[in-house]
C-alpha cells in the first residue's frame, strides 16, 4: 500500500507499491517497477557522484480517473481507472493476513503495461541529485532523509512487507550496491533488515 513522504516543494504525496501482485511503484500519478528503480538505485550507487543519465522512464497518468480509486478498488466497491483495472484481475485477499507483497511480483510486469497502456504515456523523468543534497524524482524534490524512506520502503516490501520475508533479488542487488558505496547520497542509510 502506498504511504505518503514529504517532499520539500509538494508537501507530501503518495509513494509506493499498490498491488501485491506487482513489482510496480506509484509516485503521484507517475508508475514504473520496481526492479527499474532498484537497478537505478545501484547504478548511481556505483558512481560517488550520480549516474550520468539523471533521466528515468515512467508511465505517466495525467486524469486522477484514469489514475482510479485505491481505497474503492481494495474495498471492492469502485473499480475505475488503471488501478480499478488491476484490482479486477488481482483483487484484494479475502484474508487480510495475506496481504503481503509478493516478491515475484516482477514477473507480472508485462500483464502491468498492458493494463497501464490505454491509461499513461511513456514518459522520462528527471531523476537527479541537486548541489545541496536533495534528490528530485520528477516534479517532486526529496531532502536526503526522505529520499532514504523512500529506499527503505522498497527494501522492505512497502506497508505489508515482503510475503515470508523472501525479498527480490534487484533489492537484494540495490541493498548490496548502496551498502558497498561511496557515494554520499547513501551516507547513513540504513535497512532494517
Amino acid at each position: 500500500m502506498p504511504l505518503t513522504f514529504q517532499t520539500i516543494n509538494h508537501g507530501r504525496i503518495a509513494f509506493g507499491f499498490f498491488n501485491i501482485e506487482s513489482d510496480m511503484l506509484l509516485l503521484q500519478h507517475c508508475f514504473f517497477f520496481a526492479e527499474a528503480f532498484c537497478h537505478y538505485i545501484s547504478t548511481c550507487a556505483a558512481y560517488d557522484i550520480w549516474d550520468p543519465l539523471e533521466r528515468f522512464s515512467v508511465y505517466e497518468i495525467t486524469d486522477p480517473e484514469d489514475v482510479g480509486d485505491l481505497m474503492g478498488a481494495i474495498n471492492g466497491i469502485r473499480y475505475t481507472g488503471f488501478i480499478g483495472d488491476t484490482y479486477r484481475k488481482f483483487p484484494f485477499p479475502d484474508n487480510p493476513l495475506h496481504f503481503k507483497q509478493n516478491p515475484l511480483g516482477y514477473k507480472s510486469q508485462d500483464t502491468f503495461r498492458e493494463m497501464i497502456t490505454p491509461y499513461a504515456q511513456m514518459i522520462e523523468i528527471p531523476f537527479l541529485r541537486l548541489q545541496n543534497q536533495n534528490v528530485r524524482i520528477g516534479d517532486y524534490i526529496f531532502d536526503l532523509n526522505n529520499f532514504h524512506e523512500l529506499l527503505r520502503y522498497v527494501e522492505r516490501g512497502g506497508f505489508p512487507g515482503w510475503l515470508n520475508n523472501l525479498i527480490p533479488e534487484y533489492v537484494d542487488f540495490m541493498k548490496k550496491a548502496i551498502n558497498g558505496s561511496t557515494n554520499n547520497i547513501f551516507s547513513g542509510l540504513k535497512f532494517d533488515t
